[in-house]
């Protein structure tokens, strides 16, 4: 098992469990897995099958290269906080799945809320 892969996919994982206020054990019922099984995940101590990392990419609203780690991290000295990058990503990966009535939506609350 690649060591690395498993502690970044975990760690993100949480992240984005965190940021959606889920438990563990929630998060492993969407998904279907035993909770202790979703926690091994989570701590880096086994990597999931592609069907089960869909399943948190979807449950999660994470894309498939942030969890795997294949997208750049910030650079250093950014002022951004460290997390801005996985959550804007994460926003992006939701805004791709939106109509384009519902995107001009997205575009124009963000643009009021930027203000």
């Amino acid at each position: 098992m690649n060591q690395q892969l498993a502690a970044h996919l975990g760690s993100i994982a949480r992240l984005a469990r965190e940021q959606m206020s889920l438990t563990q054990v929630q998060v492993a019922e969407r998904v279907g897995l035993a909770s202790a099984v979703y926690s091994r995940i989570e701590r880096g101590q086994m990597i999931p099958s592609v069907e089960t990392l869909k399943k948190l990419c979807i449950e999660l609203m994470v894309s498939p290269e942030d969890l795997m780690g294949l997208t750049e991290s910030p650079s250093s000295g950014s002022p951004t906080r460290p997390d801005d990058d996985v959550t804007l990503r994460r926003l992006i990966f939701l805004a791709r799945k939106l109509d384009a009535s519902k995107l001009d939506a997205l575009v124009r609350i963000t643009t009021e809320l930027a203000r």
